[in-house]
């Protein structure tokens, strides 16, 4: 709660809490429109994808039995970016609520890739070489697609790479909710089936879970909410890494059950507040918001390994 009214109230003009409430509930305030159908849509768009980019992150970290696994690892994101360039460079004619279907085309094949070269193995740092192979080759193609596109669109373009939230309305946030409305409860509803994938597939198996059906239902779930989240934000990076990490710290446990229900409020909250720092640290100049996840994400990543490496 107190994201959003620092949302809605910090900016130009910066107003206090009971302003900001009038501009948002009288339409015959003249700051009706920049709160109402500027700020409001774009701190609600980041708290619904923050929170769906933590639950992927928290799906693919348990299913996969490794905590450095997340969409940008395993080249989701990278893959969707992709897609999402091609239409833009193309200048493809699709609907906005088209868009949601193409990049989980795009996120499916890059994550395919790895999980498949990968196989079996829970190690990883193999699964950090192959991933970054994979996000290589998307971004190569990004840029040989970028290198197509013309001196009108590309500044929209780069923004939307580095992913970002700026010039994010209602009409944005009306093509992924009714993504997130679906793929939401279904990955809290799969938390326990989850959780026992993360024990091991033989304990799983004794628990009574199908472990493939389960493992490709969470990964298609983990993708769609990436998906969605990357076709109108781009692609946001390290906030699905990051949240079940702190997820774990905040609780001191590394139960999956225990973590699920708190990583997408973590996720919101860090997504929604990176999105207000991007936007009035340096103002007039907004600085997209993947950039500021990246700064928090990479050293998580490090640590991340670091640990991993001296419990092995």
């Amino acid at each position: 709660m107190a994201v959003i009214v620092l949302a809605l109230c910090l900016g130009e003009p910066t107003l206090d809490p009971v302003r900001a409430l009038d501009a948002v509930l009288d339409p015959s305030n003249p700051l009706h429109p920049h709160v109402a159908l500027i700020r409001l849509p774009r701190v609600l768009l980041g708290l619904v994808s923050g929170a769906a980019l933590g639950l992927a992150g928290a799906l693919m970290q348990d299913v996969l039995r490794n905590r450095i696994a997340g969409p940008e690892i395993l080249g989701v994101s990278s893959g969707a970016a992709v897609a999402m360039t091609a239409v833009a460079v193309f200048a493809i004619p699709l609907p906005l609520t088209a868009l949601p279907y193409l990049a989980l085309c795009g996120a499916a094949v890059a994550g395919i890739a790895v999980i498949t070269t990968v196989g079996p193995t829970s190690d990883p740092h193999r699964v950090v070489l192959l991933g970054a192979a994979v996000s290589a080759l998307a971004s190569g193609l990004v840029i040989a697609l970028v290198s197509l596109g013309t001196e009108g669109n590309l500044p929209l373009l780069f923004r939307y790479l580095l992913g970002s939230l700026g010039e994010r309305g209602w009409s944005h946030l009306g093509v992924a909710a009714p993504w997130l409305a679906v793929f939401i409860p279904l990955a809290l509803l799969m938390r326990h089936r989850v959780a026992a994938l993360a024990l091991g597939d033989d304990v799983a198996a004794g628990l009574g879970i199908s472990v493939v059906p389960t493992r490709l239902t969470a990964l298609v779930c983990a993708a769609a909410l990436t998906a969605a989240v990357a076709s109108v934000c781009g692609p946001v990076a390290y906030v699905a890494l990051l949240s079940p990490h702190l997820a774990r710290w905040a609780l001191h446990t590394t139960s999956s059950r225990r973590i699920f229900l708190l990583t997408p409020i973590i996720g919101a909250f860090l997504l929604a507040a990176a999105d207000l720092a991007s936007r009035i640290v340096l103002y007039p100049i907004e600085i997209p918001v993947g950039i500021t996840t990246t700064l928090l994400g990479v050293p998580a990543l490090l640590l991340a390994l670091h640990r991993q490496s001296a419990t092995r």
